[in-house]
């Protein structure tokens, strides 16, 4: 065969090769990142939408309904349904699989636009994501203080850990949960508003008209431009009091005439608590694509070196750690996948019986296993459950090839030729053997690939995986092995093929049976 004969006349050459596999095996394995599950793209987007106030009724009628006909127009659509709730509207659209998430969610963000002036006014802007089983945070961290008020300890957190957090390699986003934000106040009261002959909405309009920070224009004076700015809203709380509101009858109305001001908090809707105690929550979001295992990681350094910069009574804890299980579920295939190969070189050498034989087959494991990863950093994947379970499901696979062809060679080597010659002859007489077996492997698992359906995509880095690995094995057994053989004599098989030939018979032979030699007495 080409490849074994190359490698046994050049061997230099096939050692730079299983060099080469390894090295970029290993720098792809540096540049993977860890997942719980593959990176499949799910054709599923969702379209959020709020109207403040509304009914489930008029959500449906003034919003969900608009939104379905508008994105039912894509091509590619399979399906799709609307959940109308109190103030929120909820449209999720399923395509076909074989569509591009990426094209048909630019398209529905279009779609969307389009009717955004036949929604009522008070309807926020819609967000539309696509549906990823990754997007979870990846952690979160409570902060909890002794020695400051919740309002302050939120100021605290939004102004200063939060950032810090979101300067970490690999995160994405920092959501706070559970905060009392600053907010002024202002309770009205409706006695004194009605004996002014106001209402409310004078009093809103007002507040409106005043509490204004809006850009005139620009002023050019001795060749210099300034701009000019209205500067309206009060700096202090104080200062509401004074804002004029109205002129009822030429005279001004204040808003501390029918109202009491008061520096307080906005409304919470969410609440977060540790042990039953009031916190603040962090909710740390990965980037896409980033190792979630090593952000996390990043996460609690940050968060010793941020503990360090906090004042008396305040911690930082973190008391979810979405990356636990993936750890435990990688953990479990990576010693699955260690105890099989070892089992599998242990079991080799206790049939064959020769160490040196149990090495030369030996090493195609670690080549193919590390040269693996080459194919996963080149297709995007990642380290998860079904890439790792396909590498300890082919560690029995990858070494037959290089048990058959070293099998061969030490037959060969019994029947009295040389290293070369047996290694040479012994690899080319198994070779379609063994490459028809690799090819019946790659028959079975390159369709698991490609199948069809969401349980395809899910398969499709396990059928790859495996087969590349097999491909490698199949070089290897061709290429270092047999160079192998021919430069690593093994003392007992030379010996054995040196005792082969009893004494009384010389080199002379038909075929593979020698001729005896008469001797002249």
């Amino acid at each position: 065969m080409i490849l074994s004969d190359l490698s046994i006349k050049r061997p230099i050459l096939a050692t730079v090769m299983m060099l080469a596999l390894v090295t970029l095996g290993f720098f792809s394995y540096k540049r993977l990142s860890v997942e719980m599950f593959p990176n499949v793209e799910m054709p599923v987007i969702s379209i959020v939408t709020k109207y403040p106030g509304a009914s489930p009724e008029t959500v449906e009628r003034e919003v969900s309904k608009r939104v379905e006909e508008a994105v039912n127009q894509i091509a590619g659509v399979k399906h799709v349904y609307s959940y109308s709730r109190e103030s929120v509207s909820t449209v999720v659209v399923e395509f076909r699989l074989e569509e591009r998430i990426n094209e048909v969610a630019q398209e529905a963000r279009a779609k969307v636009s389009s009717i955004r002036g036949q929604l009522p006014k008070e309807v926020e802007e819609p967000i539309i994501q696509k549906l990823d089983f990754n997007a979870m945070p990846s952690a979160a961290i409570a902060v909890q203080s002794t020695s400051l008020s919740l309002r302050d300890l939120t100021t605290l957190v939004d102004k200063k850990i939060r950032k810090r957090f979101e300067s970490v390699a690999g995160v994405g986003k920092v959501e706070l949960v559970g905060g009392a934000k600053r907010e002024v106040n202002v309770e009205v009261d409706p006695v004194r508003l009605d004996a002014l002959g106001l209402g409310i909405n004078d009093l809103v309009k007002g507040l409106q008209g005043e509490n204004v920070n809006t850009p005139l224009g620009r002023i050019n004076k001795n060749g210099t431009e300034y701009p000019l700015r209205i500067e309206g809203k009060p700096e202090h709380t104080d200062e509401y009091r004074q804002m004029v509101i109205t002129r009822k009858n030429g005279r001004p109305v204040t808003l501390g005439e029918v109202a009491k001001i008061t520096d307080g908090i906005e409304e919470r809707r969410k609440l977060a608590l540790i042990n039953g105690q009031p916190a603040i929550g962090l909710d740390i979001y990965k980037q896409s694509g980033a190792n979630q295992v090593q952000v996390v990681d990043n996460v609690k350094k940050v968060i010793a070196s941020v503990q360090r910069e906090l004042p008396a009574g305040v911690t930082v804890q973190l008391v979810r750690d979405g990356s636990i299980m993936t750890r435990h579920s990688l953990a479990d295939v990576e010693e699955t996948l260690i105890i099989g190969g070892v089992l599998t070189v242990l079991i080799v050498f206790l049939f064959i019986n020769s160490w040196r034989s149990t090495v030369i087959t030996g090493i195609t494991l670690p080549i193919s296993v590390i040269s693996s990863f080459i194919v996963m950093n080149a297709l995007g994947m990642t380290l998860n459950v079904m890439t790792l379970m396909a590498l300890s499901l082919a560690i029995g696979l990858l070494i037959d090839d290089a048990i058959v062809v070293r099998e061969n060679i030490v037959r060969h080597l019994e029947m009295g030729k040389d290293h070369m010659e047996a290694s040479r002859f012994g690899t080319a007489e198994i070779g379609l053997a063994v490459f028809a077996t690799t090819m019946s492997i790659l028959a079975v698992f390159v369709p698991v690939a490609y199948m069809q359906g969401i349980v395809g995509k899910f398969f499709f880095p396990f059928g790859i995986t495996v087969s590349f690995a097999v491909l490698v094995s199949l070089f290897v057994s061709f290429t270092l092995d047999p160079m192998l053989s021919s430069r690593w004599h093994d003392p007992s098989i030379c010996g054995a093929s040196a005792k082969g030939s009893p004494s009384g018979w010389s080199g002379l032979t038909t075929g593979s049976m020698p001729l005896p030699t008469a001797i002249v007495g």
